[in-house]
C-alpha cells in the first residue's frame, strides 16, 4: 500500500513533515518512482573511453554496469546474472571482452548478450533460448557534456527535456573548453547517516548553512577571502544566485580568481591563460560566470570552483543511510600540474569533512523526526531561499 504524500508537504507554508527523511515505506516508493523513471548519473565518458572498458555504478540500490562494447557503443546493464541473480562483475572499473557469473558460470558479451551456458546440451539440451536471457538492459542511456545517464523508464523524456534550462548552466563547468572534461584520480566514498534528500538539497539550494557550517574552514583559507572573513561590501560585489528548474538546483555566480592560498599559483595562471578561450566556448554571458553548489535531480551535485571543483553522487542506502561517492573533475585540456592540484584539492579541502558533519546534525533532526513522524512538526525549506 502506497503512503499518501500529499499532506506530508505544505507548499504554501513552505513545511516538510519530518517523515519523509525516516520514514521506510515512503523511501521504498522513491526507490521506484523517483530512481527507477528519472534520468540518473552512471558514470563519465573518460572512465570508459575505449571497447571493453566498464565502470560499476547503481541506479538507487540496483547495481547497473556500464559498459563500452567492442564496438565502441556504450550500454548499461542491470549488474545481476539472469540465472540466480547473482552480481556478474564485482570489479569496481576494468576492461573485459565478457563477463561470467561466480555462481554457475553463464558468461555474458561486453554488449549484454548471453554468450555461454555451462552444460547447454547436457542440462537445458539446447532448447534454452540464448537471445532472450541477456543482461537486463537499461531503458534509456544518454549522455550530456560527458556524463553518461540512464533510466530504467522506456517511456522517460528524453535526456535534454530531463535536463531543461539546466543544461545551458551544466555546460559552464563541463564545456567550458574545446576538449570539455575529464575525472581526475580515484573516486572517494564514505557513508552518512542520514537520508539521500537531504545532502541533495543542501547542494541544490541550501546557501544559508555557508557562514554557519563551514566558518572554520573559512579562517584557514580553504574557503573564502584567503584566511580572512568577507566584508559586507565584498559579498554584495560577488554575490550570485539560485536557479531552479524541473527539479534541479544550481549554484551561479560571478566569475573570480580562486583564492585558496594553496593553489593560487597554479590555478589563477592557468585561469587567465584560458579566459579567451572559455568566452568564444561558451559566450560573454556564460564566460563570465561560474557554478557554485548545484544539484541535478535526483542525486547527483556538483561544486564548479577550482580547487573544490567536485561531482558527488548521494547514493540511497536507507532512509537514514547515504553512500557519498566523490570525484575530482578537471578540463580535459589542462596541464597535468592543474588536474593535479584539482585532485590534491578535492582530498585535502576540508567541504568533505564539513559535509559529513553537517549531515550528522541533519541526522540528528532526522532521528528526532520518528518520534514526531505522527506529529505536526515539521522543518521549514524557506531558510536561505531568494
Amino acid at each position: 500500500m502506497l503512503t499518501d504524500t500529499q499532506n506530508l508537504v505544505d507548499l504554501k507554508r513552505g513545511l516538510i513533515s519530518r517523515r519523509v527523511y525516516v520514514d521506510q515505506e515512503i523511501y521504498e516508493q522513491e526507490l521506484e518512482q523517483v530512481f527507477a523513471r528519472n534520468w540518473c548519473f552512471l558514470a563519465h565518458e573518460a572512465q570508459v573511453p575505449n571497447p571493453g572498458d566498464f565502470v560499476s555504478s547503481y541506479i538507487g540500490e540496483d547495481p547497473v554496469l556500464v559498459v563500452r562494447d567492442s564496438r565502441g557503443k556504450i550500454n548499461a546493464f542491470l549488474n545481476t546474472c539472469r540465472h540466480r541473480g547473482m552480481r556478474v562483475c564485482r570489479a569496481d572499473h576494468g576492461n573485459a571482452a565478457a563477463f561470467t557469473c561466480t555462481y554457475h558460470g553463464w558468461t555474458y558479451g561486453n554488449d549484454g548478450k548471453l554468450v555461454g551456458v555451462p552444460g547447454y546440451k547436457e542440462y537445458y539440451y539446447e532448447e534454452l533460448d540464448m537471445e532472450q536471457w541477456g543482461l537486463v538492459p537499461v531503458a534509456q542511456v544518454d549522455s550530456y557534456k560527458g556524463l553518461i545517464f540512464g533510466t530504467f523508464d522506456p517511456e522517460a523524456p528524453s535526456l535534454l527535456d530531463y535536463l531543461g534550462d539546466m543544461a545551458w548552466y551544466l555546460e559552464i563547468l563541463l564545456g567550458r573548453r574545446k576538449g570539455g572534461s575529464v575525472l581526475v584520480g580515484g573516486v572517494q566514498k564514505w557513508i552518512m547517516n542520514t537520508d539521500w534528500k537531504l545532502p541533495a538539497d543542501n547542494f541544490g539550494s541550501d546557501g544559508y548553512h555557508v557562514p554557519v557550517t563551514h566558518i572554520s574552514a573559512q579562517k584557514v583559507g580553504f574557503l573564502g577571502a584567503g584566511g580572512r572573513i568577507r566584508s559586507e561590501q565584498e559579498r554584495q560585489a560577488i554575490r550570485g544566485f539560485n536557479v531552479s528548474a524541473n527539479g534541479h538546483g544550481f549554484g551561479v555566480g560571478p566569475f573570480r580568481p580562486d583564492e585558496n592560498p594553496l593553489y593560487t599559483d597554479v590555478f589563477n595562471p592557468y585561469l587567465e591563460s584560458i579566459k579567451d578561450e572559455v568566452v568564444e566556448q561558451l559566450g560573454p554571458v556564460r564566460g563570465q560566470l561560474r557554478i557554485g553548489a548545484s544539484t541535478l535531480f535526483p542525486n547527483l551535485s556538483m561544486i564548479g570552483g577550482e580547487v573544490h571543483r567536485t561531482i558527488r553522487i548521494w547514493h540511497p542506502r536507507g532512509p537514514d543511510k547515504t553512500e557519498v561517492w566523490s570525484y575530482a573533475l578537471a578540463d580535459a585540456e589542462a596541464p597535468a600540474e592543474v588536474k593535479n592540484a584539482h585532485r590534491l584539492g578535492a582530498l585535502t579541502s576540508t567541504t568533505r569533512s564539513a559535509s559529513v558533519k553537517g549531515a550528522t546534525a541533519r541526522s540528528t533532526l532526522a532521528t528526532s523526526g520518528r518520534r514526531l513522524a505522527s506529529t505536526t512538526s515539521a522543518v521549514s525549506t524557506n531558510a536561505g531561499r531568494s
